[in-house]
């Protein structure tokens, strides 16, 4: 599964339609193997986004949980020291 999609259930703030929208990007770009596609296809790429898109948000809308929601800063925070661990140097995400 491409690693740069990330979870997005569950956080405070709530998902947003920008990063489902950039979610369902990275997903119909993974499956195609179009980092861009050609004008040929390029309606038929933007309507599997838009698709996606819309599955992914009445998905993120339908779920429950009784988790107490993620904290996003948190998160970056451990996704930091992992990298540290791995890689041996942090990479600042917000300047």
């Amino acid at each position: 599964m491409c690693r740069n999609i990330k979870p997005l259930f569950n956080f405070d703030p709530v998902v947003t339609d920008d990063e489902i929208r950039a979610a369902s990007l990275q997903f119909v770009r993974k499956i195609s193997g179009f980092t861009a596609p050609s004008k040929a296809n390029e309606e038929a790429f933007n309507q599997a986004v838009n698709e996606v898109a819309m599955a992914a948000r009445q998905l993120m809308d339908s779920l429950v949980t009784h988790a107490e929601p993620r904290n996003r800063d948190v998160e970056i925070e451990r996704a930091r020291a992992r990298n540290a661990k791995r890689f041996g140097t942090v990479k600042k995400l917000n300047p």
